[in-house]
């Protein structure tokens, strides 16, 4: 299991029956109706993080836990900071869930435990982005028009693996530049792209097919990290993104457009990912204002 190191040095609650609407509940029972709960819109990535992380915390999983029994269980285990804010994630959308109308347990939201839990804190790390010459430079090394276009696109549009992996020649606009994905929750939006990033993808829609790439997800990994270590720089969809975010950020682009266009669902997600524009560039920016 890929979940950091949970521990059972809280005696774990018995794997008792719950009850509910006259209907016996075990514990395993209460996981399985969390997880099909989260499955629309849902993706198996994300499920397979809930169902890791919950089944590592099953000793502070259940009705009757207390907010103390939680907060016990987090400060015991044996990981860093990050894992248990991971923990502390995935609890806080179980009985966020569990103690809502929509679990129809009918508990009282009030005694929802994780009320009571504070957040684990965590540094605020500032991973990397490329600035717009070693994106160039990339670009440049790659080995073919194929390759070139899903770097210049990935930076252009910020694109998810997922939402890149799946485009068809049918789903672009050339008109405007735009390209129609379904994002995370399965949700239909639009990516925008630049004029290199159009002729590398006119390039690859000569050939007689819809389908606009001849390679899966896997494969795509794959080619970044051979360029990866061909180059010394990172090159992974998440720096693309980060990228993508950091480049309309020095350029004095609003938070909320950035948001929009990322396809992002908060302006936190806006913070995070550029976390590695400087005080120098945004005082370049009041600079050109003044």
């Amino acid at each position: 299991m890929s979940a950091e190191g949970g521990t059972r040095t809280h005696t774990p609650l018995r794997e008792t029956d719950f009850k509910s609407q006259g209907e016996a509940k075990t514990l395993s029972n209460l996981l399985n109706d969390f997880l099909s709960s989260r499955r629309q819109g849902t993706s198996p990535r994300t499920l397979q993080f809930y169902k890791g992380y919950l089944n590592l915390a099953k000793p502070v999983i259940g009705i009757g836990v207390k907010g103390q029994d939680i907060e016990y269980f987090l400060n015991n285990l044996e990981c860093s900071n990050g894992g248990k804010h991971a923990y502390y994630r995935v609890l806080r959308a179980f009985y966020n869930w569990l103690y809502s109308p929509k679990s129809s347990y009918h508990l009282n939201p009030q005694n929802n435990p994780i009320l009571a839990v504070e957040s684990p804190k965590v540094e605020k790390r500032i991973l990397p982005s490329l600035t717009i010459e070693q994106l160039d430079y990339l670009i440049e090394q790659a080995d073919c028009t194929r390759d070139k276009a899903i770097i210049s696109l990935f930076a252009d549009s910020g694109l998810r693996l997922s939402e890149l992996a799946n485009i068809k020649v049918s789903d672009i606009d050339w008109q405007h530049r735009l390209i129609k994905v379904i994002c995370k929750g399965n949700k239909e939006g639009l990516a925008p792209f630049g004029k290199r990033t159009e002729a590398l993808l006119r390039e690859l829609a000569k050939e007689p097919t819809d389908k606009l790439w001849d390679i899966s997800n896997r494969q795509i990994q794959c080619t970044l990290h051979r360029l990866a270590l061909k180059t010394g720089l990172p090159c992974n969809p998440h720096t693309f993104r980060r990228t993508f975010a950091s480049i309309l950020a020095k350029r004095g682009v609003d938070s909320l457009h950035i948001m929009r266009l990322g396809r992002w669902q908060s302006m936190a997600m806006v913070d995070r990912y550029t976390r590695s524009v400087k005080f120098e560039d945004s005082l370049k920016l009041y600079s050109d204002i003044v």
